[in-house]
């Protein structure tokens, strides 16, 4: 009996340790730890924003929802609030008609299932990583060539969400877009161009895009400059617009004027050219007769003027109208041109004028009868009768002295039928003319040229300034 009884008590030890050890084997495969239970009191002033240990698309719930579908899906238009601070404005293009422009776009809604339980109500800042999880408006940028998000030393987009579910989206964009330029008054002109954001996807019953603070929403840097004009006015508004496949979207513009600086043209241009057009009137103080000389300056001003207007139009787009700078450089041109033709009128009229008085000089070899030849200036202001008055003088030698090339001069045979009271000295000049003056001409384009141009330059001024 008492064998029986400490043979009963070995087995039900070696019972009671199997049980234990199986236990212990499976804690150990399972990896299961008891944690120690968390009190009500602080759970209550637990704040989710401080853990360290779960994962922000935890505390978010992103797993939970589906973020292909926008905010309130099926209901009323989610409103999104944008603003935009402009950074630089990095160059404005005549010849492709575009301008490129750095700015900051920030976005604002609600979307509630991105809330989260927090009693501090401090937000939580995320990087772009997370913009692939939730869903963000799909706002791009109309006419735009091309556009890029800077991406150094990594994505510059910032995205931050509130305990109640309201969220910024900001990103650093550069972008450049299609500005309608007129050149009509170019180089004295001013331009409106304009960025236009709107969504791509979302009609205005699914998205209502506004700016946030009206006028205020567009922000410029006090800094921004431009080599070739002056920022006037910047400005916001916004209306629908309509496509005939999709429907009604909302459009948010952001505008702003420039307005040209002139003096760097009127260096370049306006200068060169008015000195080229004084340059070609030396020519009418020239002598006719230096043919290479007034040739080769009215040549060389009319390639300088070509050379002008082709170095303008290669910096311009190829418009079909007229521009005010065409006009100033064509109507300068005219000028240097009508100097060449005014010599080649003066050159022809010489000549012309010349042939007649050697064919009369052939068909008249003795004139008045006068055996003796003396010289004397003649031209047609005065008569036969006062050509004839000068039998009265005594034997002299008469002679006139001013030698101007646009006088023809005449000789004559003048004696006196008694040679025995010749005196040995002169006594009397006459001028006298007669012929048609060809060099009246020179004369009257060193008035009608300078004066001609000198209004151009009043009308011109007074329309285009």
């Amino acid at each position: 009996m008492p064998y029986n009884f400490a043979k009963l008590i070995l087995l039900i030890f070696c019972l009671f340790f199997l049980v234990e050890s199986r236990k212990h084997r499976k804690r150990r495969w399972t990896g299961q730890v008891e944690l120690p239970q968390i009190s009500h009191i602080y759970k209550k002033n637990h704040d989710m924003t401080k853990t360290r240990t779960g994962k922000s698309e935890q505390l978010l719930r992103v797993d939970d929802h589906d973020f292909t579908m926008r905010p309130a899906f099926g209901g009323p238009a989610i409103p999104v609030g944008v603003d935009v601070q402009v950074e630089s404005l990095d160059s404005i293009s005549e010849v492709d008609m575009d301008f490129t422009m750095t700015l900051y776009l920030r976005h604002y809604w609600k979307d509630e299932r991105l809330s989260f339980p927090s009693h501090t109500n401090k937000s939580m800042t995320f990087d772009g990583r997370l913009v692939k999880k939730i869903w963000v408006p799909d706002v791009f940028f109309v006419h735009s060539k091309r556009s890029f998000i800077h991406d150094t030393t990594t994505d510059n987009i910032m995205l931050r969400v509130f305990p109640d579910g309201h969220v910024l989206y900001s990103m650093r964009i550069t972008v450049t877009a299609m500005c309608n330029m007129d050149f009509s008054r170019f180089p004295l002109d001013s331009q409106t161009c304009t960025l236009e954001l709107e969504s791509y996807a979302y009609t205005d019953e699914d998205l209502m895009l506004y700016w946030k603070n009206g006028n205020e929403s567009l922000k410029t840097d006090e800094k921004i400059s431009l080599s070739q004009f002056l920022i006037q006015k910047f400005h916001t508004t916004s209306r629908l617009a309509f496509y005939s496949s999709t429907g009604w979207y909302n459009r948010l513009y952001i505008n702003f004027t420039l307005r040209r600086h002139i003096f760097f043209f009127l260096l370049q241009t306006y200068f060169p050219a008015t000195l080229m057009v004084m340059l070609s009137w030396v020519s009418f103080w020239i002598d006719r007769r230096a043919v290479p000389a007034r040739v080769s300056l009215g040549i060389t001003t009319v390639l300088t003027m070509s050379t002008i207007i082709t170095g303008v139009n290669a910096s311009m787009p190829r418009v079909s109208y007229i521009k005010a700078v065409d006009i100033y450089l064509w109507v300068s041109f005219v000028f240097v041109f009508l100097s060449v033709i005014e010599y080649a009128a003066v050159n022809y009229l010489t000549t012309v004028q010349e042939r007649k008085q050697r064919k009369l000089r052939e068909k008249f070899p003795c004139t008045c009868g006068i055996p003796s030849t003396k010289t004397m200036m003649l031209d047609g202001i005065y008569s036969e009768s006062d050509t004839n008055s000068l039998e009265g003088y005594p034997r002299g030698q008469m002679v006139a002295e001013e030698d101007k090339q646009d006088k023809m001069v005449v000789h004559l045979a003048l004696n006196n039928e008694s040679n025995s009271s010749r005196k040995k000295g002169l006594k009397g000049h006459v001028s006298l003319r007669i012929m048609q003056n060809t060099h009246a001409i020179d004369k009257y384009s060193r008035v009608i040229f300078p004066g001609t141009y000198i209004f151009f330059n009043l009308i011109y001024w007074s329309v285009f300034c």
